[in-house]
């Protein structure tokens, strides 16, 4: 029996991978065990490769695994694209109808099962993915009576007679490997599960629901991938809660409209990904000046230009930090996790009315389109912080004819806010240089002191959890440093590496800017050398941190750009390879 095992469906995109993917993996999450899914998909809607990669485990997992177990093939090149994930001893269930060939010689197990044919007999070819979830069932020694659950709320809908016929087909694909193929392997057996019931989502769900429990009651934004699942989750939620989402015709139109909508005194928002983020640049600098709280979540992916929309980047840093012209208080936060997701994004809303500003959640597409199991999400813990936000009877009487003085000088650099309407309360908005109610100056003595009073914010941002760490080692041979999604795949490596004798270290970087370059600093002076793990050309994680703390000569990067996630044993082999070429120690 095993631990964990790692599971892989492919085939045409549009033919139901996805499905597969999803009754498999709820149901065993429904059973307590801890998944990680990651899809492979086209940048079409229909046609092309797609596959869905599960990891099982009884333990908690971060990130897919190095190889595969089990490969669920709908087509010849799902087996020819996998093929070289497959572990010794692993097994491919294929589709008969294809005829599935695999390379001579290999120590992989081909099972052909006629999983078009059992489906068309049961009414439609269209049920062949359930039957290859009843040929997985029996690989796993799972009762195919567990997936009833998860069949009858994805397909009950459509009527009890396609809940029964789908169940037949999980049957019947169990029944044909066992009795027609004779296959009995107990070391591919899963140990039970906890049973503990736990959450299974994507990040963009997680950041979503954040923003609902944040008070976020509006979103604008342009559908985008790998954002685009924000909207669309809140599209469905948002109504009942008295609120909304507007599909606007680009992102510019989105990035206004929240600003709108936060000037009104709501909790709003955008999304979008760095094509989009790039045409926010000016409204964001829009939020800096006119200090009107925004949110935004970028989702990064492969760029430049429309790039690799479908796949894996971190490349859009530089730019979240540096974009605007011009120079404006910012935040940027970057959760690691789905829970971290959630939260951080229930943190951002505050950030953005305590320190009137522009917060970016930044994330990646395999944090946002990534699934992964998440433990009970605590809404007690939740805080709602609205800064400096007046209500009626604190806003002061009108002075200086008549204006409310909204970008007073203080000493915080915050000024006191106010929603349209109030009593006392009026004042200009302008995305012009401006005195302390607002009206336009170009007097160079107001400049300085209101660009002062601006940036002033910077120098007090309260965050908790500023940088994750793992600094157990006084004086560690390696220090590694990732931010967003790479935290899987470091922290597995770091085990393999404790293992060796190497005394490893780790740094997770969540607030991006402004640096936390007073929590990081420590962490690199006492290390030998430090590995800076990201997905772009340039190794920009890396040379931010050269920037704001220094050490250039301990600072290796460890670069991965070509659309697919860190693997732990890449992070692993490539950090024992630096120290072979005396690059490290």
């Amino acid at each position: 029996m095993v631990n964990q095992l790692s599971w892989k469906v492919g085939g045409q995109q549009g033919e139901g991978i996805e499905s597969t993917g999803e009754v498999f993996a709820i149901t065993l999450n429904r059973l307590g065990y801890y998944l990680y899914g990651y899809r492979h998909f086209s940048s079409r809607i229909k046609g092309g490769h797609t596959n869905n990669k599960i990891r099982v485990s009884t333990k908690k997992v971060r990130t897919i695994s190095d190889d595969l177990d089990i490969l669920v093939a709908f087509d010849q090149e799902t087996i020819d694209f996998n093929f070289h994930e497959l572990r010794d001893g692993g097994v491919i269930l294929a589709d008969a109808k294809f005829g599935p060939k695999i390379p001579e010689g290999s120590n992989v197990s081909l099972y052909s099962v006629p999983f078009t044919e059992i489906a068309s007999e049961l009414g439609t070819s269209l049920m062949k993915n359930m039957v290859a979830i009843g040929a997985t069932s029996a690989i796993l020694n799972l009762d195919p009576s567990l997936f009833q659950e998860v069949v009858q709320d994805t397909y009950g809908r459509k009527g009890e007679q396609v809940v029964l016929n789908n169940m037949e087909a999980i049957r019947k694909g169990a029944q044909y490997l066992k009795e027609e193929l004779g296959f009995d392997r107990s070391d591919l057996y899963l140990e039970k599960a906890d049973g503990q019931k736990r959450m299974f989502m994507i990040g963009n769900d997680a950041i979503a629901l954040g923003a609902i429990a944040a008070g976020a009651r509006f979103m604008a934004a342009y559908p985008i991938t790998p954002a685009s699942e924000i909207m669309e989750y809140l599209i469905k939620k948002l109504p009942d809660l008295g609120g909304a989402v507007i599909q606007t015709e680009d992102e510019i139109a989105a990035a206004t409209m929240a600003i709108g909508a936060n000037y009104a005194g709501a909790r709003a928002f955008t999304s979008s990904a760095g094509p989009g983020l790039s045409l926010m640049m000016e409204s964001i600098g829009l939020s800096g000046m006119t200090e009107t709280p925004l949110v935004i979540v970028d989702t990064q992916r492969g760029g430049p230009s429309t790039g690799l929309p479908t796949k894996q980047e971190q490349s859009d840093l530089m730019a979240m930090i540096y974009g605007t012209h011009g120079e404006i208080p910012k935040i940027v936060i970057a959760p690691s996790t789905v829970e971290e997701a959630f939260y951080d994004t229930v943190e951002a809303f505050n950030l953005a009315e305590e320190y009137q500003c522009p917060v970016i959640v930044l994330s990646d597409l395999q944090l946002s389109l990534g699934k992964q199991t998440v433990e009970p999400l605590s809404y007690e813990s939740i805080q709602i912080r609205r800064g400096k936000l007046l209500n009626e009877e604190l806003v002061p009487e009108a002075g200086n004819q008549g204006y409310f003085k909204r970008y007073e000088i203080t000493e915080d650099g915050i000024s006191p806010r106010v929603i349209p309407g109030m009593k006392n309360g009026i004042h200009h908005v302008t995305g012009v240089e401006h005195d302390e109610t607002g009206k336009p100056s170009e007097a160079a003595a107001n400049r300085k002191a209101q660009m002062e009073k601006r940036l002033r914010k910077l120098e007090q941002i309260e965050f908790n959890n500023k940088v994750h760490k793992n600094d157990k080692h006084e004086e560690p041979d390696i220090l590694f440093i990732g931010y967003i999604s790479t935290r899987g795949a470091i922290e597995e490596a770091m085990e393999r590496l404790e293992e060796d004798g190497v005394k490893v270290n780790h740094a997770h970087i969540r607030l991006i800017h402004p640096f936390p370059k007073e929590e990081i600093r420590p962490l690199i002076e006492k290390a030998k050398q430090v590995i800076v793990v990201e997905h772009n050309a340039t190794g920009q994680l890396a040379n931010l941190i050269k920037m704001n703390v220094g050490f250039a000569d301990k600072i290796q990067s460890l670069l991965k750009y070509d659309g697919n996630p860190f693997l732990p044993n890449e992070i692993y082999t490539q950090s024992k390879e630096f120290t072979k070429q005396g690059v490290l120690f």
